[in-house]
């Protein structure tokens, strides 16, 4: 079933999933050589839980942790650990947080220093999918458009989409109907509507789009080990057009977090 959500509630999703961003943001000014991917989850457990919500990634099916990790050819759902980050590495954390009855999720690929070119056009064209299947996220349109903007800007540069695991609504529950994958055609799935709240969020390849599910459970990674890049908003669908109850900023124009 998909749930429709107030305005009083998109509000409440709103103020949650701006405490991921900012959560986001300071995960990202402390991503540098050398620092273990378990330390940047302890630090964004800390600051979740200082600012009155939960983490829902932990314990969430078994997950063991604050935060997704994911690092290189990590797809999604790597797990923190004692790995020291190096230069030219790119990691992939995804946060979620739960508070006043709603749940906040997002995602952002970051550069450990410099990366080569070709992977620094990965996360640019990860994000620009990201952008064009938000533009089509309004009244009227359907599941398919936004999923065909995705597939369609990530394949005219050459990358893949990964078809295992895709977006969703989210609400009251973490994960909840409809599904958004990253690849389909335009006019296909079910139609959006005003009240709706989908996490979009493109998973987009530098080589195969084939993966691995490694034996932890969790982590999934590309099946050639080529690196892989993932960016996610959390939107709201109303009559005037998308409202992304999410934001970069805080990562990308430095703004200041409490």
């Amino acid at each position: 079933m998909i749930y429709l959500k107030t305005k009083e509630e998109i509000e409440l999703l709103r103020q949650c999933n701006q405490l991921v961003s900012r959560t986001l943001a300071l995960v990202g000014r402390n991503i540098r050589p050398g620092v273990t991917t378990l330390e940047l989850d302890a630090l964004a457990e800390e600051y979740i839980r200082a600012h009155g919500a939960v983490p829902n990634f932990k314990g969430y099916g078994g997950f063991p942790a604050t935060l997704c990790m994911s690092v290189n050819e990590q797809i999604v759902h790597g797990i923190p650990s004692g790995y020291a980050l190096q230069e030219g590495d790119i990691l992939s954390v995804d946060c979620g947080a739960y508070m006043n009855g709603f749940h906040g999720d997002s995602a952002y690929t970051f550069a450990v220093g410099e990366v080569d070119p070709r992977t620094r056009e990965l996360l640019d064209v990860t994000k620009e999918a990201l952008y064009r299947g938000v533009a089509q996220a309004k009244a009227g349109n359907r599941i398919g458009d936004i999923s065909h903007a995705v597939q369609e800007y990530a394949q005219s540069h050459g990358m893949t989409v990964v078809r295992e695991m895709v977006g969703h609504g989210l609400g009251r529950s973490l994960h909840e109907e409809p599904q958004v994958p990253n690849y389909g055609k335009r006019g296909s799935g079910p139609q959006l509507k005003a009240g709706m709240v989908l996490c979009i969020e493109p998973m987009i390849n530098l080589g195969t789009r084939n993966v691995i599910f490694e034996k932890d459970g969790w982590t999934v990674r590309t099946a050639d080990r080529k690196p892989s890049a993932h960016f996610e908003f959390a939107v709201a669908i109303t009559d005037e057009g998308p409202d992304v109850l999410t934001t970069f900023e805080y990562i990308e124009k430095n703004l200041p977090i409490d």
